[in-house]
């Protein structure tokens, strides 16, 4: 461990946020261009509203408990789990989290495993719990599944829920994947209103950590909200256009950091900065002089993951999402 590590002005791991130092070193232009499109976001306005003749449909996102239940939850309509919901994945561990969300009052209960809930994925499974079963009371788990669920006023929404993720440990882990073969291409239905995956895509609220498949299978499907977990210090929420200003932000924060230096000669990276500055200021121009507050008919990526970063206590705070 290096001095600067040591006195918190370097991060540790990838798994832990860019501190001021890391991102000047990293790349500056990285981190200008990430300042500035969070200014065209917030200038863009949320994302959507809901509909004025019929009740809105609240959502309420979480996602790596990891075996806690210390968690003030609020009233809603769908409660969404997006997995890690123990450290182990014994059947015990996993019984309990189901027993606590079922106990919540919600109308509709969706779940996702995580890579840590080892018994979802026979080949994870521990040999003390093989031949055992889990009693989900009334929990919808999605594995590679879709759900329409009814909501009062007559609306609805198609849940589409997988628990794949990037290959991150031992075979402890369930449902890991090789970053070169991802299972995602196509997958997800066109017409899927809330996708809940474990891993989150590339470059959305993810430390850079997500997986490149999984974002451009969101580009194709566009749902309108995206709750996932898995990188705890990702946790929060963003506005996605699926616009030019994105992908142009996507293609600099997927390329490789060039470091201080080389990033002040001109290189590809400029082109995209340059794009997501020009597009940027058309998206915000256009939203306030032809659109108007509140007009705008994008989506939403939730980072729901409760476990403030590798604390092991939970202090993150629940994304409630009206749709």
């Amino acid at each position: 461990m290096t001095l600067l590590t040591a006195l918190g002005l370097r991060r540790k791991n990838d798994w832990e946020p860019l501190t001021l130092i890391d991102a000047i070193l990293l790349s500056p232009l990285n981190l200008l261009v990430t300042i500035i499109y969070s200014i065209i976001l917030f200038l863009r306005g949320r994302p959507f509203t809901p509909p004025r003749d019929k009740p809105a449909i609240r959502v309420v996102c979480l996602s790596d408990t990891h075996d806690r239940t210390d968690v003030d939850i609020p009233p809603g309509d769908l409660l969404i789990h997006a997995g890690d919901l123990t450290n182990a994945g014994t059947v015990a561990d996993i019984q309990a989290q189901l027993d606590w969300l079922a106990a919540q009052p919600h109308q509709h209960k969706i779940l996702v495993c995580g890579n840590h809930d080892s018994f979802f994925d026979p080949s994870a499974r521990l040999p003390e719990d093989r031949g055992k079963s889990l009693d989900f009371k009334g929990i919808r788990y999605l594995i590679r599944d879709a759900v329409t669920l009814e909501f009062k006023g007559g609306r609805h929404l198609k849940i589409y829920g997988a628990p794949d993720i990037p290959t991150c440990g031992g075979s402890e882990m369930a449902f890991q994947y090789d970053r070169s073969s991802p299972p995602w291409t196509n997958t997800v239905p066109i017409d899927t209103d809330v996708l809940i995956t474990h891993t989150p895509p590339k470059t959305h609220l993810d430390l850079n950590l997500g997986c490149p498949a999984l974002l451009q299978e969101v580009w194709r499907v566009r749902p309108k909200l995206h709750v996932f977990g898995h990188v705890h210090w990702g946790h929060g929420r963003q506005t996605v256009h699926f616009d030019d200003c994105q992908r142009a932000y996507e293609a600099l924060m997927s390329r490789p950091p060039r470091g201080l230096f080389r990033d002040l000669f001109p290189h590809a990276g400029w082109r995209d900065a340059l794009a997501v500055l020009g597009y940027g200021i058309h998206g915000v121009v256009w939203k306030w002089l032809m659109v108007g507050p509140g007009g705008n008919t994008s989506s939403l990526m939730v980072n729901a993951a409760q476990m403030y970063g590798n604390t092991g206590r939970l202090g993150n705070p629940v994304e409630v999402v009206d749709l």
